[in-house]
């Protein structure tokens, strides 16, 4: 294997799959089997899971609310789609933990550093939830605090394109995609990975990002096997 330890970064829109909002069983039982594989040949698995299917705080000013609210109420919904997924995952007897930024005993474990490594060094699917417990932070930039406080290999960005190209390739034909890029060439050319505290982040504590088709089954297992899938951002 490639990584011995990822943070897979997953948006709470993928998990809509068909639907129109929330969550699809569906979507979280193929997530649910992709991870499976990966846990099966020895990768220690951490993820962080946007709310956007539920809750999106940037969007609560337009509907009337404080932004610090509105960011509270997006980080509890990353709490119910971590609890989602660990629902599906512990259907196919996978050991997982929810360990949350806020604190709700009754639901998840509150997040230790020491806790969550020790978890992973067991071989359980550790799910962070809540953001990084503060407003004005997006989830991009929580998976990056936590990927480098667990000093995961790299992060990998599930999404649905096949990886960084030139141009968003839902709206340009013609576009091309990386299959390997620079931090600085991705500063340079202005292109979206990330927000720009989770990239200045990853960048400055040297850690790498990959950016793959999440909904491609197989794709995780290959990505960790170093096959040549998505595109690689690293120095």
């Amino acid at each position: 294997m490639k990584y011995k330890r990822i943070l897979l970064k997953l948006s709470g829109e993928a998990l809509m799959g068909k639907e129109k909002y929330g969550i699809d069983p569906n979507k979280l039982t193929d997530y649910a089997n992709e991870i499976n594989e990966i846990t099966s040949i020895g990768v220690e698995v951490a993820i962080v899971i946007g709310g956007g299917n539920i809750y999106r705080g940037i969007q609560s000013e337009g509907a009337g609310f404080d932004r610090v609210q509105g960011d509270y109420m997006g980080m509890l919904a990353t709490i119910i789609n971590g609890m989602a997924l660990q629902s599906a995952l512990e259907k196919i007897d996978i050991q997982t933990r929810l360990l949350t930024a806020i604190k709700m005993e009754q639901i998840a474990e509150p997040y230790i550093r020491r806790k969550a490594i020790r978890h992973l060094e067991k071989r359980r699917v550790v799910i962070f939830g809540g953001g990084t417990g503060n407003p004005y932070f997006t989830t991009d930039t929580a998976a990056t605090l936590r990927a480098i406080e667990i000093e995961a290999d790299v992060i990998l960005k599930g999404t649905r394109v096949d990886g960084i190209y030139t141009s968003d390739p839902e709206k340009d034909e013609t576009a091309k995609m990386y299959d390997s890029i620079s931090f600085d060439e991705v500063y340079k050319k202005g292109l979206k990975v990330m927000d720009m505290t989770a990239f200045t982040l990853c960048r400055e504590n040297n850690l790498p990002i990959k950016v793959f088709n999440m909904n491609l089954s197989g794709n995780l297992k290959k990505v960790c096997a170093g096959e040549k899938v998505g595109t690689l951002v690293n120095f």
